[in-house]
């Protein structure tokens, strides 16, 4: 399972015209899931995604996660974190887990992160043509990733 975290000042995906998911200052998740991702992994990797002290104090040190700083969520799904491009010019996503699968992964970890924060987390919608908009904090990204055992 891979997840690309941001902080941001404010974040939203829409469909079709229609805003499904807005927040302002948190986290935007896009989370990608490969073969033998499971449930463990998943709520592995929320615990860490509510935990993450990314967040600054009065002296700007790294002190806070998103559950201290009462920032909010938004999780994208986002099978593209595993594109193979080491071949080729045209991405390859055989390690993508089947969108089914895949499908059922993200509502657990929306699920979970709605139980970790105390509060519904916004999101995107599995299979869907998304426009994700965001003002990024820092910037500031960083890459999780748990490969199955």
């Amino acid at each position: 399972m891979r997840v690309l975290v941001q902080r941001v000042l404010g974040a939203s995906v829409d469909i079709s015209g229609v805003t499904v998911g807005e927040i302002d200052k948190g986290l935007l998740l896009f989370a990608g899931f490969t073969h033998g991702d499971n449930s463990g992994i998943v709520r592995e990797l929320a615990n860490k995604v509510i935990n993450l002290r990314i967040f600054e104090d009065a002296e700007r040190r790294l002190q806070y996660s998103v559950l201290d700083s009462g920032g909010a969520i938004l999780a994208v799904p986002q099978f593209t974190l595993y594109a193979l491009t080491n071949r080729g010019r045209r991405p390859d996503f055989t390690q993508a887990l089947d969108p089914h699968s895949a499908s059922e992964l993200f509502d657990q970890l929306t699920e979970m992160l709605d139980e970790l924060l105390g509060v519904p987390v916004a999101r995107g919608k599995f299979g869907a043509d998304m426009k994700v908009s965001l003002v990024n904090d820092g910037p500031f990204t960083i890459a999780l990733q748990r490969d199955p055992d």
